[in-house]
């Protein structure tokens, strides 16, 4: 299965290695889109060298000039994956924004691919109302969620928001498949 995989820029960001670890081992392929805010948490050195692929950022970037690689890649999807999702690019999808790289392949595999977002944030943002009802808001359009677990969170909260178990979100992808 080809899996483009979306981190975003929640401390757990550094969890996509093992995401990506775990479904290479299992036979997938995955592209990954690493968003500018990611990429100050984990490297895309990093994630290209466990996913054997080029780590896409820049949208404007285009590798071959035949191809819009946000529309390619898109096309090429079997399953999108966002883990972590911030509420930053929750709200994006949720109002069809598509000012960056993972955000336009989203938009343009909505319609195609299955699309499976792990938010990651504090507490106190995932509960926010506005983050509730953009959740709620993509559920009623298709959109799968992968729930965050309650944990003791990095900004030192004890509550829901941590990104969900990585064997739980490697266990939905797999399932997905049948």
């Amino acid at each position: 299965m080809n899996i483009v995989l979306g981190v975003t820029g929640s401390i757990a960001a550094y969890k996509a290695a093992d995401i990506i670890s775990r479904l290479k081992k299992l036979g997938h392929n995955i592209d990954v889109i690493l968003t500018e805010s990611g990429s100050k948490i984990i490297t895309p050195l990093t994630l290209q060298t466990l996913s054997k692929n080029k780590v896409y950022m820049d949208m404007f970037e285009e590798i071959t000039p035949q191809e819009v690689k946000h529309i390619s890649l898109a096309e090429k999807a079997d399953l999108v994956l966002i883990a972590p999702a911030t509420a930053n690019i929750i709200g994006k999808i949720a109002h069809g924004i598509a000012d960056d790289f993972l955000s336009t392949v989203v938009m343009a595999a909505a319609n195609q691919a299955p699309i499976y977002i792990a938010p990651a944030m504090n507490t106190n943002m995932y509960e926010n109302p506005i983050v509730q009802e953009n959740i709620e808001k993509l559920k009623s359009l298709g959109y799968q969620f992968i729930e965050p677990k309650e944990s003791m969170l990095a900004c030192g909260t004890l509550g829901k928001g941590a990104l969900a178990d990585v064997d739980v979100i490697v266990d939905i992808v797999e399932g997905s498949m049948k």
